[in-house]
């Protein structure tokens, strides 16, 4: 009788982000990849410090409406506009610099002859409907502005200390060992604990 192998059960940051990614059905880029592996949490709340504090503010909009608060944290709560600051500054290529930069001003400019405001001060509902027409601009294409944003937007809020606590109750695997657990604590049944 062969014995069986099981797998090396300890998970890396790099593999579980793969792991998140696909689960999500995104593909994520090289740059915000590699952003994610050499992040450190950010604060909801912070400042820029490489976006300008209108494009801090039209992104950090953009990025509530994609992932708004609902019984969960919003993007705004998890810190979303400073990861995309912070993946701006360091990590983003200079294509992709220029993609968002671009399209923040795009997005402002739509904002502004559609609703005379900026995207940011416009209220949700109008917000909506620019962010509608950036989605139906983009046709999925991933080298679209839209789908730049909602990538970060996902990919910080995933990785943010406060969704992991609170939203996917993160439990490190394999969890703790329970030896001896009341059985009327697992639902009458010894095989669920």
């Amino acid at each position: 009788m062969n014995p069986i192998s099981l797998p090396d059960s300890s998970l890396t940051r790099r593999d579980a982000i793969k792991r998140a990614a696909l689960l999500l059905g995104v593909a994520i880029s090289p740059s915000i990849f590699n952003g994610v592996l050499h992040a450190q949490p950010v604060a909801a709340g912070a400042k820029p410090r490489f976006l300008t504090a209108q494009q801090f503010a039209t992104v950090g909009a953009m990025a509530e409406r994609i992932l708004p608060r609902t019984d969960t944290p919003g993007a705004l709560d998890a810190g979303v506009p400073a990861f995309i600051d912070f993946m701006f500054g360091e990590f983003l290529t200079a294509e992709e610099k220029e993609r968002l930069t671009k399209g923040v001003v795009a997005t402002d400019t739509a904002s502004i002859r559609t609703h005379r405001a900026a995207f940011a001060q416009l209220p949700g509902e109008q917000q909506d409907r620019v962010l509608q027409a950036a989605a139906d601009a983009a046709d999925n294409d991933p080298k679209s502005f839209f789908y730049q944003i909602k990538e970060l937007t996902v990919v910080g809020y995933f990785t943010s200390e406060i969704v992991g606590k609170t939203v996917t109750h993160y439990e490190p695997v394999p969890g703790p060992f329970q030896g001896c657990v009341p059985i009327a604590e697992t639902g009458n049944k010894a095989w669920t604990r």
